[in-house]
């Protein structure tokens, strides 16, 4: 129980982190919306999502591999072999890469950045950055320095949100969000490389078993790209058809939907490291019990969140954006709400094909999802605009799920929660009914849209216990957890 009670609090640790990311998200985005124009904005995200695309790809899916393979070793040297040897690898196909985009920037710049080919080119220097910060992460990650991880990734949250806003708000317009983005991954980089290099030194590798590392790592790479296509292409095919106008649009009410992710990040953040250890040491029922609990409070979370964000979705985006982006968006909202649940689910239950060492099921399953996704999003974004592409991303996460699911419980089966699932629905729907009830009558103010969802909290939580969906166990175990 003491290593569950661990766990729980480096879950809940990573959790209040991805709190505060996505509150720092909802500031930036009025700053984003009601400062710049709708074509700067929309560019501003499309920026973004190119950030999201290439370290997933030209990374090889090493820093996952890292993870697989470091999580029970203990030896300086191989711990010296492993990342030095990622870190050269890395620092030559994140540079061709970036070395790419800026020779290409004004092609690039045209098709997808409305002409702006100096911003394309800081661009390239932000990629490369973001590769290799994305790899020092990945190490706190290994060793579940939760603390350290947590701490600098809300230094950089933080250091980012002061820089944008402040470089927007100052009339820099996008070329100064652009930098601002630049700045703050220079600082991280350097930060996290003293630390790095405070403990484990420096070492040349000798690349003794990158061969294993690249086949464990390799086929993850179309399952990232294939990802990527089914959470952000739809962007560029907005861009591309509709014009980045309708991007801003659209990226506010994903934002919104998109919160649901952050109950999910914790766990899968925790889940491999946690879960590659117990499945080496041969404590399946440890790997069951780790999964079932995962399982049962992210949904615990997600459900309700689902209603009260579609439900909310346009009175908060009339709020945090303007009226006529939350009358173009608010029905994104529900669609990437529940996209977010179904993402959450099969994180957690493809960790099984990780722990079998079956990437190669989990990139088919992502290149078949985004083939749908990226066909019908071709087929419906010219036809019924926004809400096709966001029709779409739901699609191809229901198709993940139902495939990642079948595929996982051939090889490892564990409970659920089929009857507290059954019971969170219940719950949410009264709670639903509360916030239909609440919003007819509210001002339409942010403090009276914080009083509501309060409120609707405690009627959740209420039905909960109600209902009971936790056991008394589990009731001590978090009362427990609480005190330490």
């Amino acid at each position: 129980m003491t290593e569950y009670h661990q766990f729980a609090r480096r879950i809940g640790l990573i959790g209040a982190t991805n709190f505060l990311i996505s509150l720092s998200g909802l500031i930036l985005l009025p700053i984003l919306t009601k400062t710049l124009p709708i074509e700067e904005y929309g560019t501003y995200i499309q920026i973004t999502v190119t950030i999201g695309l290439v370290p997933g790809v030209v990374m090889l899916g090493l820093p996952y591999t890292m993870v697989r393979f470091l999580a029970a070793t203990k030896s300086r040297e191989e711990i010296q072999e492993v990342y030095y040897s990622i870190v050269g690898v890395t620092v030559v196909t994140a540079g061709l890469a970036a070395l790419a985009l800026f020779v290409l920037a004004e092609p690039i710049a045209a098709a997808l950045f409305d002409n702006r080919v100096a911003i394309t080119r800081i661009l390239a220097a932000i990629v490369f950055l973001e590769c290799m910060n994305g790899l020092q992460y990945n190490y706190f990650r290994t060793f579940q320095q939760i603390k350290r991880y947590s701490s600098l990734t809300f230094f950089k949250t933080g250091l980012q949100l002061v820089l944008v806003g402040a470089l927007v708000l100052a009339g820099y317009g996008i070329l100064g969000a652009t930098i601002g983005l630049l700045v703050t991954d220079l600082v991280l980089l350097i930060v996290m490389s003293i630390f790095i290099l405070s403990e484990i030194g420096v070492a040349v590798p000798k690349f003794r078993h990158l061969r294993e590392y690249l086949s464990f790592g390799l086929p993850t790479v179309p399952g990232n790209l294939s990802s990527w296509v089914v959470n952000s292409s739809d962007r560029y095919i907005i861009a591309l058809f509709l014009g980045t106008a309708y991007v801003g649009y659209y990226s506010p009410g994903y934002t919104l939907g998109n919160m649901v992710n952050m109950f999910i990040a914790p766990i899968s953040f925790m889940l491999p490291a946690v879960l590659s250890k117990h499945y080496d040491e041969g404590k399946l029922n440890d790997v069951k019990t780790v999964l079932s609990y995962s399982m049962k409070y992210f949904l615990a979370l997600a459900i309700p969140s689902v209603v009260g964000l579609s439900l909310l979705s346009k009175p908060l985006l009339t709020i945090l954006s303007t009226p006529e982006i939350a009358a173009q968006g608010y029905l994104i909202t529900p669609f990437l709400a529940l996209s977010g649940l179904l993402f959450g689910t099969f994180a957690i239950i493809s960790e099984i094909l990780v722990l079998e060492k079956k990437t190669t099921i989990t990139g088919t399953i992502w290149i078949v999802a985004a083939v749908l996704n990226l066909g019908l999003n071709i087929i419906f974004v010219p036809i019924f605009g926004i809400i096709g592409a966001a029709a779409t991303t739901l699609l191809a996460f229901f198709l993940a799920f139902v495939l990642s699911t079948y595929y996982s419980f051939k090889y490892l089966v564990f409970d659920v929660n089929a009857a507290f699932i059954l019971k969170c629905i219940v719950a949410s729907a009264i709670t639903g009914v509360v916030v239909v009830i609440g919003g007819s009558r509210m001002s339409g103010g942010l403090v009276s849209v914080i009083l509501l969802v309060i409120i609707s909290a405690l009627v959740y939580g209420a039905g909960l216990l109600i209902f009971r969906g936790f056991k008394r166990e589990e009731i001590h175990f978090f009362r427990d957890l609480l005190r330490i």
